[in-house]
């Protein structure tokens, strides 16, 4: 079983710096037990950082929306009457208390539950952030910059900050959301979710996920020392800069 100090002094040697500002990505069925479980691995990064870093997850709420993959998914095979029950029970979304999606990992929610911790408003891809940069982080997030520029993964290429992949592969890098948006002819769509409020409807960029692996494969290949990697418990941690690698991802996607 890994214990906090050897943790701290994995990410220390990855590279993990105090005061830095750093977004987590990751499985911690791959990397193993640890002391504290997923409180213990909050507790790690928070102590490499130090008192004037910044830790970051990705608390998104897809159970909330009916335009989702998830949403599609548990509607399949319904009827129109079940599948009307179905969206009446769906949660609405509350900053404060709903949990992050179970498809975050529980890391993220760890995070989201640190007190301390403040969380952006956005009823379906929310952000958590604990420390000198919270605030900033999560402060605006308009419905229709859901992973945009505007929204607290904005802010993160703004802050320069890093992201530790810990067991997680290239496919689930949610910054490359970033180089995307920069690719001429980006479709607007309608999404839907339920909030505090009721229902929101808004158009905003049709994103998807499913190039992030091949994306990932030709980041390295042109530039393999962009990350730095290291095994950590059972598995491979990776610390990858998002500005560079957002800068490299966008021109890979024009050329």
């Amino acid at each position: 079983m890994l214990t906090v100090p050897d943790l701290v002094s994995g990410l220390t040697g990855l590279g993990v710096r105090p005061g830095g500002v750093l977004h987590v990505q990751a499985s911690l069925r791959a990397l193993g037990p640890v002391e504290g479980g997923a409180g213990g691995v909050v507790d790690a990064l928070l102590e490499v950082l130090g008192p004037e870093g910044t830790l970051v997850a990705y608390t998104a709420t897809p159970e909330n929306s009916s335009t989702s993959r998830i949403y599609q998914a548990a509607i399949a095979g319904l009827t129109p009457e079940e599948a009307d029950l179905h969206r009446a029970n769906m949660p609405r979304f509350d900053p404060a208390t709903t949990p992050a999606s179970p498809t975050m990992g529980a890391l993220s929610e760890a995070i989201r539950t640190r007190p301390g911790a403040l969380r952006s408003g956005h009823p379906q891809t929310s952000w958590a952030a604990l420390g000198r940069h919270a605030r900033e982080i999560t402060a605006a997030h308009p419905l229709t910059s859901h992973l945009g520029p505007d929204s607290p993964l904005g802010r993160l290429y703004d802050l320069d900050a890093r992201v530790l992949m810990l067991g997680v592969e290239m496919d689930h890098f949610t910054a490359f959301h970033l180089a995307d948006l920069r690719q001429g002819g980006v479709e607007l769509r309608e999404y839907r979710c339920v909030g505090a409020q009721g229902w929101v409807a808004f158009k905003a960029p049709d994103l998807d996920d499913l190039h992030f692996g091949a994306l990932g494969e030709r980041l390295f290949r042109t530039e393999p020392a962009l990350a730095a990697t290291a095994p950590l418990g059972g598995t491979t941690a990776r610390l990858v800069p998002v500005r560079p690698a957002v800068d490299l991802a966008s021109q890979l996607l024009a050329a």
